[in-house]
């Protein structure tokens, strides 16, 4: 990966280089134009109108459960709560999928929220910040 160029993460959207899938990164190292590409896509959208990266992530959440995306699901939840979201507003997020994309899916959807959830916790205690 050295000859590869590093591909900036969106502003505000990911602090930690490290929080990136290694499949994206593999990805962005073997095709450094078309991650470069996504990511100014991703800035432009981003930028183009007026709501809070909150409020984005938690829209985001909600266009994971639809589209059956456990990975992106985490994701966004991990994202929406380093903005200021807390549990009870990602589950209302996802629950607001419930009649749209069904039970089984929203369940599901749920779940993944509640290993990150549980992530999210284990990374406060090893830094040793409280609840």
């Amino acid at each position: 990966m050295p000859d590869s160029p590093r591909i900036p993460p969106p502003p505000g959207d990911r602090p930690e280089g490290k929080k990136l899938p290694g499949t994206y990164r593999a990805f962005a190292a073997k095709f450094p134009e078309v991650a470069a590409q996504h990511e100014r896509m991703a800035d432009a959208v981003d930028a183009a109108g007026p709501l809070d990266a909150k409020t984005k992530f938690l829209i985001k959440i909600g266009i994971s459960l639809g589209a059956g995306l456990e990975s992106a699901l985490r994701s966004h939840v991990r994202r929406a709560m380093a903005a200021g979201a807390t549990e009870e507003e990602v589950e209302q997020a996802i629950l607001l999928g419930m009649n749209t994309r069904g039970f089984p899916a929203t369940v599901a959807a749920w779940s993944w929220a509640q290993v990150q959830f549980a992530r999210e916790r284990a990374d406060r205690e090893a830094a040793g910040e409280a609840e």
